[in-house]
């Protein structure tokens, strides 16, 4: 193979994939042929070549995943899950700090969120970059710090008073899209760029039509870069995408969650992101009574199970509920019978809803063998999914209906729900709708009918 003068790794690659695309199906390469080829032609370079190389992001980066030109203030880097956006968000961070900058930020949807996933990560600060020059987590004050003497602090969108009085010169938000207040966050960490000559912010997240987002986009002085899942495919498990595209297709969630593509609410779909967003901004309430509502998965290994719980407060028309958490998983029956039983207790619910049109009986069993004391109350579906999810979603219309917190996989659910768009089974709604029909009662058209 003839190399260019001016060869790096990020060249090697290129070349091996384009040739590779060349050759007829049958004699492609695999992914682990194409790595091997690559090690074969590093062999043939000295050690500290081979280590510049391999410690050079931006000889490895794709074009996507490099700083955008021009003047900007804000680079939005819309990926979709696996396209390498949180490589690119350490890396331009920690190039920040090479370049000289003393303070920055990280904030994502939580602490955890910092911890696992920006920081500790495979892809994180404390994992990439020579390690002599790699920072140290201080767990207990929430920051790293570089051996340059930089100080990077932990901030999570779950409370953004937090990020009144530092200030930075540069910042990472990652995952912004799934924050809890975005907006808020968003504006108030604005305020704190304001140390060194050009404080720049760097926002990193797979896209979804959430009101802070869409401003984002429209905002002056924003780069934006896009990648899909497909692009990183060279550094994801074999097979992975592959799955998922046989499960999902074409469909909306695979357009937002694959290919990172913004996706507008469906105009057949019951709930909007806007009536969400309205929900996460109403007043906190005092609840009175709580319950968890579970929809049981059709197999012992198939859909997932939803589990929400919610609360409510006041009488007639003045009642008003909380969405408290969604504790949804895919698991075998005892193992999300017991997080049923987590969830009322975490929540203090006074009893458990359950649809009951998946065998009543093994229902109650299964979640009374997990947690005897579980006061369980069945219901059945006797009319269609959609004329049971209707009145519920004009409760919300009129403010009637709050969310404790961000739940990004449920709000995807509600948004997608009715449309016809929608793919798999929407256990999380369906257990919000049963919810919400036991706390609200007869307003809750059609009625449940107990067994």
């Amino acid at each position: 193979m003839t190399r260019a003068p001016n060869w790096n790794a990020a060249s090697e690659i290129s070349l091996i994939t384009s040739l590779n695309d060349a050759r007829p199906e049958a004699e492609r390469l695999t992914r682990d042929q194409m790595l091997a080829q690559l090690m074969d032609d590093l062999a043939g370079k000295t050690p500290q070549e081979n280590r510049s190389i391999n410690e050079n992001w931006l000889h490895w980066a794709r074009e996507e995943q490099r700083p955008p030109p021009g003047d900007w203030l804000t680079w939005l880097f819309l990926g979709g899950r696996g396209a390498g956006k949180t490589r690119a968000g350490a890396e331009w961070l920690r190039a920040q700090v090479q370049a000289g900058a003393a303070r920055v930020a990280l904030i994502g949807p939580a602490f955890a969120d910092v911890r696992e996933v920006m920081l500790s990560g495979p892809s994180g600060l404390l994992n990439i970059g020579p390690q002599e020059t790699r920072p140290k987590f201080e767990a207990s004050r929430r920051r790293v710090v570089w051996p340059s003497g930089a100080v990077g602090y932990a901030f999570s969108s779950e409370d953004p008073d937090g990020l009144r009085g530092p200030q930075f010169e540069a910042a990472w938000a990652d995952e912004f899209a799934a924050w809890k207040k975005p907006q808020e966050t968003l504006d108030t960490l604005r305020f704190g760029l304001r140390l060194g000559a050009r404080p720049r912010l760097m926002v990193t997240t797979t896209p979804r039509p959430i009101a802070a987002l869409k401003a984002l986009i429209a905002a002056p002085g924003v780069a934006i870069t896009r990648a899909s899942t497909e692009a990183n495919a060279q550094y994801l498990a074999p097979g992975f995408i592959k799955a998922l595209r046989a499960q999902y297709g074409a469909s909306r969630l695979a357009r937002q969650e694959l290919d990172g593509i913004l996706i507008e609410d469906p105009d057949d779909a019951l709930w909007t992101r806007s009536m969400i967003d309205a929900a996460l901004g109403l007043d906190a309430i005092e609840v009175e009574r709580v319950v968890v509502a579970v929809d049981p998965p059709a197999s012992a290994t198939g859909d997932e199970c939803g589990i929400i719980a919610a609360g409510s407060a006041g009488r007639g028309r003045f009642k008003r509920a909380v969405v408290l958490g969604d504790h949804a998983l895919r698991a075998r029956p005892e193992r999300w019978a017991r997080a049923v039983s987590e969830a009322v207790i975490v929540h203090g619910a006074d009893h458990v809803v359950a649809e009951a049109n998946q065998g009543g009986d093994m229902v109650r069993a299964v979640l009374q063998a997990a947690a005897p004391e579980l006061t369980v109350k069945l219901v059945h579906a006797s009319r269609g999914k959609r004329a049971r999810a209707e009145p519920i979603a004009a409760l919300y219309a009129a403010g009637r209906v709050g969310h404790a917190l961000r739940m990004p996989a449920l709000e995807d659910q509600m948004c997608a729900f009715g449309s016809e768009g929608e793919t798999g089974s929407p256990d999380r709604v369906d257990a919000l709708v049963w919810a919400l029909a036991a706390l609200f009662g007869k307003e809750a058209e059609p009625r449940m009918r107990r067994l």
